[in-house]
């Protein structure tokens, strides 16, 4: 067996807001969606090989019961790797995003902060600065 990508599918109450904040305070590009015009049941976004889909709650129910009947955010975060983490954290301020961890640098070589998107799932933005790693952020 060989596995070839991992994609992460948020559940949200609402994806088209969800679309909107990463793709507005993180720069993802849109990818798709289900409709092709709101309210949406589903959508996605990407940026260089990076994918994240949101899933809409009660469509989510309809397939998956048990899986729609779970609180929503708080069970996963996300590790994406950036460039220019200061920028970043400059605009999720800015979007009135929780900042759930303050910038600071960890004793495993990285500069990070955690906040909480609008669904309250987490994401956590370190800068790795280890002398023998490349250079790299993740959010």
């Amino acid at each position: 067996m060989e596995l070839k990508k991992l994609t992460p599918n948020l559940v949200v109450r609402n994806v088209e807001a969800s679309l909107n904040f990463y793709r507005t305070v993180l720069g993802l590009q849109p990818g798709f969606t289900v409709p092709d015009a709101p309210p949406y049941v589903f959508g996605s976004v990407t940026s260089n090989g990076v994918e994240i889909f949101f899933n809409d709650q009660k469509a989510v129910a309809e397939d998956y019961p048990a899986l729609g009947a779970k609180p929503i955010g708080g069970s996963i975060t996300l590790f994406i790797e950036v460039e220019g983490i200061e920028d970043i954290l400059k605009k999720v301020q800015q979007h009135g995003a929780k900042i759930t961890m303050p910038m600071k640098d960890q004793f495993y070589g990285m500069r990070e902060f955690a906040f909480e998107d609008p669904e309250g799932w987490w994401s956590l933005s370190p800068n790795a600065s280890r002398s023998n790693h490349k250079k790299r952020s993740r959010f």
